[in-house]
């Protein structure tokens, strides 16, 4: 029984610790962002805000500057450094930011 509860306790602290990993990793990907959208995507007046917007309308807005489906001047440079699941990911993060 004592193993059963060790190989489980070590199974949950594993996946908690990758799973940490994992929103770290996020969070290095957006301070990317910080220079023009702001920290966590609090932006200066005129640049556009990220924190708390629509998670899907974010993703489909880095999706189509990767793909030069949307006019960018650097957008659609930087979004071609990152895989469409990472893209998600970033959207995500931004779309759980209080605004």
């Amino acid at each position: 029984m004592k193993t059963i509860r060790y190989a489980l306790t070590a199974t949950l602290l594993s996946a908690a610790a990758v799973s940490a990993h994992a929103v770290d990793q996020v969070k290095v990907w957006a301070a990317a962002c910080a220079n023009c959208h702001g920290t966590n995507g609090h932006a200066q007046p005129g640049m556009e805000a990220l924190a708390g917007k629509d998670k899907d309308d974010l993703t489909q807005k880095l999706l189509d500057f990767k793909a030069g489906r949307k006019p960018a001047t650097i957008m659609h440079q930087l979004t071609k450094g990152y895989s469409d699941d990472e893209l998600r990911a970033i959207a995500a993060y931004f779309a759980a930011q209080k605004k």
